[in-house]
């Protein structure tokens, strides 16, 4: 796959740079620049970055790194079996814990909630971080609402960090989480106010509370080309 001229290899994480000096070095420039490609193009094209991702798995398939961006960018194409299998590898490659919340949301992906759930209850969640800790938390969530369990899913959030006034790089995406659970268990006067707090966290824009909160309140939003034609219409009625 063609590499636009300005691509480097230099943009990746110095860490995963050092990762590549195992490889020869015209070998490492080659994995460099598609592993950039691959972070470049996930969130806009994941077509595009999974297909980035093969060339680096094909170059590279022994260096962690690679196996953790091939997941990603399978998983971004929802090919969860695909991710698993990645992911494990780099976990196996690093022994590091950091990769399983997405472990066990492939599992949910794969139609297997109750996997996911007992990953959520895994001495390896003890080792996460907080940001790990709370995306366990979402993903066990997720799976109780796979399985019907809307009350358990509301619990499990119910949190330490969900009840936080603090505003973290999570706090939009937990408290969305919830006022979406309670949405769907018909607590619309709660979902309202944690739509609402979870707008208040979104500084990036990462969840379309602000949609959902105006549907609660009623509010219809009218595409402004709509309008200009429906003007135009009226226009035209009027001169007849």
């Amino acid at each position: 796959m063609p590499i636009p001229e300005d691509v480097t290899g230099e943009e990746i994480d110095k860490d995963v740079r050092q990762e590549l000096q195992s490889l020869p070095k015209t070998l490492a420039e080659d994995v460099a620049k598609n592993l950039v490609m691959v972070a470049r193009l996930i969130d806009e094209d994941p077509e595009g970055a999974y297909g980035y991702s093969r060339v680096a798995l094909r170059l590279a398939s022994r260096v962690a790194a690679v196996r953790e961006a091939a997941g990603f960018a399978a998983y971004a194409n929802q090919k969860y079996a695909e991710a698993l299998a990645e992911f494990r590898a780099a976990r196996r490659m690093t022994g590091t814990v950091e990769l399983w919340p997405l472990m066990a949301d492939c599992e949910r992906g794969l139609g297997r909630p109750e996997k996911a759930l007992d990953m959520a209850g895994a001495p390896e969640v003890q080792k996460l971080d907080k940001a790990g800790q709370v995306e366990m938390r979402l993903v066990a969530a997720g799976a109780r609402r796979d399985m019907g369990q809307l009350d358990a899913a509301i619990v499990t959030l119910q949190s330490s960090e969900l009840a936080s006034n603090s505003v973290q790089p999570w706090t939009a995406r937990l408290r969305y989480a919830y006022a979406d659970a309670l949405h769907a268990a018909g607590r619309s006067g709660e979902a309202r106010e944690w739509f609402a707090k979870a707008v208040e966290a979104d500084r990036d824009g990462s969840t379309d509370a602000s949609d959902r909160l105006a549907e609660l309140d009623g509010v219809e939003f009218v595409d402004a080309l709509d309008e200009d034609e429906a003007d135009d219409t009226r226009n035209e009625d009027d001169k007849d």
